[in-house]
């Protein structure tokens, strides 16, 4: 389970999350949703130990980030396309991150095969798409077969049938009992694919509910989402 409580976390002059908490179970697909600057990747790098909270924890299987000892077989994160060293290959990239965790050099062509990436795998990542480059971000965040999946903006760069691909991915491991965790900025994607939905807006948590809760409530996603951000 992901579990975010009471996070409040503060830059120079702006409070980037205050008091945020909720929860994602195993078994679960949860889509965060706000406007650029609410604090949606704040709240992601927190979890991922990348940010410091100012009060409150962000926790992955009752544990902080900092407290895992093999981290990537906890949890797999995407949250920069442009992360990979461009002068590797895309098999270098995962075989380099495989003995980082201690995992078998033949995982990464298990991975590329999930993420359709076998063909490129000897190319350099700076010849790469952006799509590509999502694709093997999102083999990386599979390296370590996490119970947790935590993803900001998954689908960027990607074509509808990418996009397709990769919901029919998040639902099959929400269905091996994966807790997953994703921001997009993409309405209609979250609500294809998400069991729960959180809105953040000027750093609050607005909204924390079942889809078909919110959307019985609501009407729409994007109901939901310009009635509660508009300001």
């Amino acid at each position: 389970m992901i579990e975010f409580s009471h996070v409040t976390v503060t830059y120079p002059g702006v409070q980037a999350l205050t008091d945020a908490s909720f929860t994602v179970e195993p078994g679960s697909i949860t889509g965060v949703l706000g406007p650029n600057g609410a604090g949606k990747s704040t709240a992601l790098r927190v979890l991922l130990g990348l940010g410091h909270a100012d009060s409150g924890t962000a926790t992955i299987a009752g544990r902080q980030y900092a407290d895992l000892r093999n981290p990537g077989l906890v949890v797999g994160g995407l949250l920069d396309a442009d992360a990979f060293h461009p002068g590797r290959t895309g098999r270098e990239s995962l075989r380099l991150a495989c003995w980082t965790m201690g995992l078998p050099a033949g995982r990464a062509e298990e991975v590329l095969e999930i993420v359709d990436l076998s063909g490129s795998a000897g190319r350099r990542v700076g010849s790469y798409s952006l799509g590509m480059r999502q694709r093997l971000g999102i083999a990386q965040a599979l390296l370590g077969d996490p119970v947790a999946l935590v993803l900001d903006e998954p689908a960027n760069g990607l074509d509808p049938q990418a996009q397709r691909w990769l919901a029919d991915l998040l639902r099959a491991r929400a269905e091996r009992g994966c807790a997953v965790l994703l921001s997009s900025h993409a309405l209609a994607e979250v609500e294809r694919i998400a069991d729960r939905l959180v809105v953040i807006g000027s750093g609050h948590v607005v909204a924390d509910d079942r889809l078909e809760t919110l959307r019985a409530r609501h009407g729409s996603v994007e109901e939901l989402y310009f009635s509660l951000t508009a300001a």
